[in-house]
């Protein structure tokens, strides 16, 4: 009998229910769309989309949006919020940004991934997939997290890290797409010159209607890689030491003027590609 095995970023993202993280992204997620200059004849792909932070939003000003995300839980979610806005023009399926086997070359207008196709074990194929179902003349815009920043999600990251076992061999680490010059190497390897790209720092900001304890809860519970570092710091009965750290970090970050509510921005590094 051949033996399955399993695509750990699917089973990763599909651990927990990233909806819950994402439900405190919405604003930032049209903030950033706004940014991008989106008009009714574009046809659009989000890599890596959720349940739609991004997606939705686009849609509401492009011609048509593609959602495509590796886990089938935030596919059904995109698609359930699609139905709820009464969006004709928007559609979630599954797929894997390194792998874009269903999709023709020039296929798309503008391509989206914020903090999605990132996480693809693959860099490179990621960036050649990205490359080639662009149409000439339009272009790429990744959201990445960047390594080694002092705001949230870097630091949520950094800090889980370090309670979970030691990655496998061959192991990329995903937050080196926010360094520029990785960025550069796996773009060039498509055949995009290192001019067509351009590198600005942005903010996405949760926000939430209940206090960071809580909201540290809900990536206890919820999130990914922060239900992995809990898990293995349980079993080396230092789940008190991880939850110490991450509740300091939650705590020290927000903005928001009242302890109940929580508001804390993260900087990311939005890379724009050129497809000449």
């Amino acid at each position: 009998m051949t033996k399955v095995t399993m695509n750990p970023n699917k089973v990763l993202w599909e651990k927990g229910d990233f909806t819950k993280v994402a439900a405190t992204m919405r604003a930032s997620g049209v903030a950033l769309v706004a940014k991008l200059g989106i008009t009714k004849d574009l046809d659009i792909l989000d890599l890596g989309c959720g349940d739609g932070t991004t997606a939705i939003p686009a849609a509401k000003l492009a011609k048509s949006v593609l959602g495509v995300d590796i886990a089938i839980n935030l596919v059904k979610a995109g698609n359930e919020r699609v139905i709820e806005e009464e969006l004709a023009n928007c559609n979630f399926e599954e797929g894997d940004a390194a792998d874009l086997y269903s999709i023709a070359d020039n296929s798309f207008d503008l391509i989206i991934t914020v903090f999605g196709a990132m996480f693809s074990s693959n860099p490179f194929k990621v960036a050649k997939e990205m490359v080639r179902v662009t149409k000439q003349g339009g272009k790429i815009v990744m959201g990445n997290w960047i390594p080694e920043d002092p705001t949230l999600v870097a630091q949520i990251l950094k800090i889980c890290s370090r309670y979970t076992p030691a990655p496998p061999e061959g192991f990329v680490s995903p937050m080196l797409w926010g360094v520029e010059k990785n960025i550069t190497e796996r773009f060039e390897s498509a055949g995009i010159a290192k001019e067509h790209i351009s590198f600005v720092k942005d903010t996405f900001t949760f926000n939430a209607d209940y206090s960071p304890a809580d909201f540290l809860g809900i990536f206890r519970n919820y999130y990914g890689p922060t239900m992995n570092a809990f898990e293995a710091a349980e079993k080396n009965g230092k789940e008190d030491e991880l939850y110490a750290e991450l509740e300091f970090l939650f705590k020290s970050q927000n903005k928001s003027i009242s302890e109940n509510t929580t508001s804390i921005p993260a900087t990311f590094l939005r890379v724009t590609v050129y497809c000449s």
